[in-house]
């Protein structure tokens, strides 16, 4: 993910190869970094992802800004929470 590093996106109407790329690249990092948990849902939205991880039962949700606006705040920032489900959006409390 150091590639990633202070990297500033380019912005688009649409989403963007480099935006797929990124989001491939963090995808395969959360799954790695999660150990013990399995990836129940993963959204990559218009510049922006989520992610729903789950281990017995218990679900916690990760959420990315803007990565255009917002430099390195994927890395540095991300919302993180407790879940009911992996529909769950509003979730428990937020952390950062």
């Amino acid at each position: 993910m150091l590639k990633w590093r202070n990297h500033e996106f380019e912005s688009s109407s649409s989403t963007t190869e480099e935006f797929k790329s990124f989001s491939r690249d963090i995808k395969k990092y959360l799954k790695e970094k999660m150990v013990g948990y399995n990836l129940v849902n993963y959204n990559r939205g218009h510049f922006y992802f989520s992610a729903f991880f789950e281990k017995d039962e218990k679900f916690i949700y990760i959420s990315s800004s803007d990565v255009r606006h917002f430099k390195d705040e994927w890395l540095n920032n991300l919302l993180v929470r407790t879940a009911e489900n992996e529909k769950d959006y509003t979730g428990g409390r937020n952390d950062f």
